[in-house]
């Protein structure tokens, strides 16, 4: 169907020894459809996820309201071309307020031809996050994330899966390497997200409220427990190794700091 309707108004007129025949053309815009699903990003039912650690001593389920999320990673070229259009993100202008010395330093190593649709890497938050707002988008929160990054091929929830779980974890035991797959050709998960496990690790939103608890940021008690037993202890499935190195990965994260195995994709509100 066509964003335009077009329509033939006939209307017949009786008068004194004539009857007249008009005839119009009348042209108007197609309602915008609301349900339509933005391009590249898949949309998330909403559901609940058991958050890593208790709170207060009972199993903490956190309830998830439903989103968009890009399918792919943000490719090299993607994010070539955003800081073309706001040169104040290209590698020669970024402040260091923003991003650490190995900014985009991949760039300059390799042939933007052939990297063009791999994931980008060495961005920082502060410029993951411009990415995203200058797309009409944002960055996922921790809790929308880890809902999809629980998801198998299968299974909305595979975390119950041996076999998924050594999958992850064979993948985080290997050092980063630079040569990384078409974000294209990673595998995609229940809900048709690609590579959001084996190919890097990524941004969310909300990174550093991993230690956050209770009521203070300076909750000392579980910053020095969270990653050692008594962390594990008071974490609601001890045996997820996974998550554990996720969340130290974002606990000893800065928002200037870039990492060439750590790039991100973009959500949206539904």
């Amino acid at each position: 169907m066509t964003n335009r309707v077009r329509r033939l108004l006939v209307l017949s007129l009786a008068v004194p020894s004539l009857t007249c025949v008009m005839v119009w053309t009348v042209s108007w815009a197609a309602p915008a459809d609301s349900t339509a699903i933005p391009r590249d990003m898949v949309p998330i039912e909403q559901g609940q996820y058991l958050s890593l650690f208790k709170q207060e001593g009972t199993n903490q389920e956190v309830s998830v309201p439903a989103f968009y999320l890009d399918k792919y990673q943000v490719t090299n070229a993607e994010y070539l071309e955003f800081t073309e259009r706001f040169d104040q993100w290209s590698k020669a202008n970024i402040k260091p307020i923003f991003a650490d010395k190995t900014y985009m330093a991949h760039f300059a190593e390799n042939d933007i031809g052939e990297i063009a649709d791999q994931p980008v890497v060495n961005v920082s938050w502060f410029a993951a996050r411009a990415y995203c707002k200058a797309q009409d988008k944002r960055l996922p929160t921790l809790d929308e994330w880890e809902y999809v990054a629980r998801a198998s091929a299968s299974d909305i929830d595979g975390t119950q899966s041996v076999e998924y779980r050594e999958k992850i974890l064979q993948w985080y035991s290997k050092p980063a390497t630079e040569q990384r797959p078409n974000v294209k050709d990673t595998e995609p998960n229940y809900w048709g997200v690609h590579g959001m496990h084996g190919v890097v690790w990524e941004l969310v939103n909300d990174f550093n409220t991993a230690l956050v608890t209770g009521e203070s940021r300076g909750d000392s008690t579980l910053d020095n427990q969270l990653f050692c037993g008594a962390g594990s202890a008071s974490s609601v499935d001890p045996s997820d190794y996974a998550a554990f190195m996720r969340f130290a990965l974002r606990s000893s994260y800065s928002s200037n700091y870039t990492l060439n195995s750590l790039g991100f994709r973009c959500a949206k509100d539904k």
